[in-house]
């Protein structure tokens, strides 16, 4: 994914298509589809069907892409506000009561969700290199080994204002129409109206598709953690719809823990001490450490050792440090990133993730990737002070986006005459947020740890499986690490997340080895966790 201004402060098939109408509790019969020019305020969709072979077993398929029509609440229940466009793969001649169903999002804020449908866990998925920029088009389009749809049934949710989704301001008056336009933007554009309307978008689906009584999960990447921490609680204690599992890739809860910026949070030292063991899995990978390892778990575990041990409590000393013991962890520092201790010094011990970026291959006039580390590309200033792009986003996202437009208009039939955004355009999202039990405190940082805690306790059967990459700066996986053994819950129920780290960056799946894994992990979550009797 593209990194964002806005995230910074803060991823063998065959088709007879045929189309749908947009009724019914099940994918639709043959009718003709909804014109492209059709309102928003009209649900749209379009049916095709299809097979994919995952490792070795052959699935048939239904796929449904489409519009809900979202609505306000109270006096304005009846006031359309959001188109939003998924797209829904359902196994054909599946029981809807046994079969799971897991909705799936990137995050952003404001991201389409084609970095999950089209790198992780749709039926077809795009070819890109591993570590390297890849070449411009044509892009490979192959089928999906390690598509979920082998356990659980898919619904790709696109967020308001992305991809197709958007807000539905339809008030004939123009000025009446842009003022109404401002009101959608200022009520789901930030941590709490965008939960509730990806909360009203699953109610709604269930609906349609008589899938109330199917095992439900949630899927988010990124600042989709943030958003399925958020959407779990909304769902469990104001719609009473219970979930068997939430899955987390690429966390981040708490924006405090962020080593994007953290110089303009003074005081708060965590993110610096979370981030360094991604420092030195990125110098490993880079051959840039002083005195390597035999292997990177063993460095891991000695720098997560060091970062919450004697780095933290060197930063916590701020200015009482004394010069000599900030030499010897500025040493110490120099042998677990390779950049120098004297850089270590002039920087007050506190290097953030763009510094280090720009940093690390510095001598190569290289930048390092922010998404996944593995990657590097020309440094756009070499005299700069931080990274002023992302070489793994700038490497892979023309083959994405390529990919997923040929794909949805020639195979699931649906956005002729329509634009696919990668990103809505917010200019400004409100990070502020109504936890649980705060009453009217607003969070001014956001930090949705008491609503996933909130969710797990009033649900104690929940499920939470967390996964991420080591080689992620945008979210570092200790920093996802230390949020969960921070989660406000009893003892007893920490048995009830479990954990799964690989040899990737923050859109795991881009790595093929890693893509196997995370399938055929999150394969077994589901199953262990579905309450379905066999």
């Amino acid at each position: 994914m593209r990194k964002l201004p806005l995230a910074a402060a803060l991823a063998a098939l065959l088709l007879s298509t045929a189309v749908a109408a947009d009724s019914g509790k099940k994918p639709g019969k043959d009718a003709p589809a909804a014109a492209p020019d059709a309102g928003l305020t009209t649900p749209q969709s379009s049916t095709s069907e299809g097979s994919v072979s995952v490792e070795g077993k052959s699935i048939r398929y239904q796929a449904v892409a489409g519009t809900l029509v979202l609505h306000g609440s109270g006096d304005k229940e009846h006031e359309p506000t959001v188109s939003m466009f998924y797209t829904a793969y359902f196994k054909k001649d599946a029981k809807a009561g046994e079969r799971p169903v897991t909705f799936i999002y990137n995050g952003g804020p404001g991201s389409a969700t084609v970095w999950l449908h089209m790198g992780a866990f749709g039926p077809k998925r795009v070819v890109t290199a591993d570590d390297s920029h890849t070449p411009a088009a044509p892009y490979q389009l192959v089928n999906n080994d390690y598509s979920l749809l082998d356990a659980s049934d898919l619904v790709f949710i696109d967020a308001p204002g992305a991809g197709f989704s958007r807000l539905i301001a339809d008030d004939k008056d123009p000025a009446k129409r842009a003022a109404q336009m401002k009101e959608r933007e200022k009520a789901i554009y930030g941590v709490d109206g965008d939960g509730h309307a990806f909360a009203q978008f699953i109610t709604e689906f269930l609906s349609k598709y008589g899938r109330w009584n199917s095992p439900k999960y949630l899927f988010g990447e990124s600042y989709g953690t943030t958003r399925s921490a958020v959407v779990a609680n909304i769902l469990t204690n104001e719609d009473s719809v219970d979930l068997n599992g939430v899955i987390l890739l690429s966390q981040i809860l708490s924006f405090d823990n962020s080593i994007d910026g953290p110089e303009t949070n003074p005081g708060v030292d965590q993110p610096y001490a979370l981030a360094l063991p991604t420092y030195a899995a990125t110098a490993y990978y880079h051959h840039k450490l002083p005195s390597p390892p035999a292997d990177l778990d063993t460095l891991l575990r000695e720098v997560e050792q060091f970062a919450t041990g004697e780095y933290a409590q060197a930063l916590m000393a701020g200015a009482q440090l004394d010069a000599a013991r900030k030499q010897a962890v500025a040493r110490k520092l120099y042998q677990y990133t390779g950049l120098p201790a004297a850089y270590w010094i002039k920087a007050d011990l506190r290097v953030s993730g763009g510094m280090f970026e720009h940093e690390l291959q510095a001598n190569d006039d290289t930048t390092t990737g922010r998404l996944d580390t593995r990657f590097s590309g020309p440094s756009l200033d070499p005299l700069g002070k931080e990274s002023e792009y992302d070489p793994q986003s700038s490497a892979i996202s023309s083959a994405y986006i390529a990919a997923f437009n040929d794909y949805v208009r020639k195979d699931l039939k649906f956005g002729d005459g329509q634009r696919y955004r990668e990103y809505a355009d917010i200019h400004h999202w409100d990070m502020s947020h109504h936890a649980p039990g705060s009453h009217e405190a607003l969070q001014q940082s956001t930090n949705v740890m008491p609503d996933l805690a909130t969710a797990m306790k009033t649900d104690p059967d929940l499920k939470v499986f967390l996964n991420g990459g080591y080689y992620d700066l945008a979210t570092p996986f200790y920093a996802a690490q230390y949020e969960m053994d921070h989660l406000p819950i009893p003892d007893a129920l920490r048995r009830n997340i479990s954990y799964a780290w690989y040899p990737s960056g923050h859109m795991v799946y881009a790595h093929e080895p890693s893509l196997k894994q995370l399938h055929d992990n999150v394969a077994r979550f589901i199953g262990d966790t579905d309450n379905v009797k066999r």
